[in-house]
């Protein structure tokens, strides 16, 4: 595995090829990581049109009520320091992750990426790929594409699934899969086909697993955890630029419950032979 400079004055990302179309930006856990940047955010890959980093856990993606910093801003003070920009930085919030879900996100650094983006993310049938892992209590009572209605209550942000006939009612799809299971508990992965808020987290309540440390959704009754285990551990997407397909992959963190399972083997992580390319 060996370090190439990315295209457009971008700064050196891994690159793990599986095919000849794709390009694969692989992070391990935190505790084998180098020095991240900036302000405890990891920096995967960085061009003249994306920023694409790791977030943290319990970290707002935008501000919100509670005015803890969050991720977006502290992204834009990043950019204005590194580029010694005299005013504010542009970046198009294209995705979102909820307040205790930590992972993979995409940045726009200009408009023009983050429309082509969005018209990614808009069609259910394009390149735009999120997948997430999971430990839930016991095991998914289906897999395969699971197909859900979801309503939100904005007064208490929380999301019930509800019939498809009900005002207001959004469609949500998730291919859930399991990978393996051990003493009750199950690792999971949750492809998002749509995105709606709190998907996966609600989907899998709906299957008689909720996320083990959710409090929201009752996944801390049964099994306590520090954090809520759920994981955007895959992002994959086409250069809204080059058209080059992009994947990045981040194990989860070295805790429980992670720690019960061997994520590193039960994921599709492909580490070639050294090679000059």
């Amino acid at each position: 595995m060996e370090n190439d400079n990315t295209k457009n004055g971008g700064k050196p990302a891994t690159k793990v090829k599986l095919r000849l179309d794709v390009k694969d930006v692989v992070r391990k856990r935190k505790d084998e990581e180098q020095p991240v940047e900036p302000d405890g955010v990891t920096v995967l890959y960085e061009d003249n049109h994306l920023l694409v980093v790791l977030k943290p856990q319990n970290v707002p993606t935008q501000g919100d009520s509670s005015g803890d910093t969050d991720l977006l801003s502290m992204l834009k003070k990043y950019l204005v320091e590194k580029y010694n920009k005299s005013g504010n930085a542009y970046l198009g919030m294209v995705h979102r992750l909820d307040r205790p879900t930590g992972g993979v996100m995409v940045f726009a650094k200009t408009s023009k990426a983050a429309s082509r983006l969005c018209e990614q993310i808009r069609d259910t049938d394009g390149e735009f790929e999120k997948t997430y892992l999971a430990v839930v209590n016991g095991r998914p009572s289906r897999e395969g594409k699971i197909e859900h209605y979801l309503a939100k209550d904005e007064k208490t942000n929380t999301v019930t699934v509800v019939p498809s006939s009900l005002e207001g009612a959004k469609k949500a799809e998730s291919d859930i899969k399991v990978l393996d299971e051990c003493d009750g508990l199950s690792l999971v992965s949750v492809n998002l086909i749509t995105g709606r808020s709190h998907q996966a987290r609600v989907q899998l309540k709906a299957l008689s697993c909720p996320i083990v440390g959710d409090t929201k959704y009752g996944g801390d009754k049964l099994v306590k955890s520090p954090h809520l285990a759920l994981w955007a551990y895959k992002l994959v997407f086409a250069h809204p630029v080059t058209g080059e397909k992009l994947r990045f992959i981040a194990l989860p963190p070295a805790e429980f419950p992670w720690t019960v399972f061997d994520t590193e083997n039960l994921i599709d992580i492909v580490r070639p032979k050294a090679s000059n390319y």
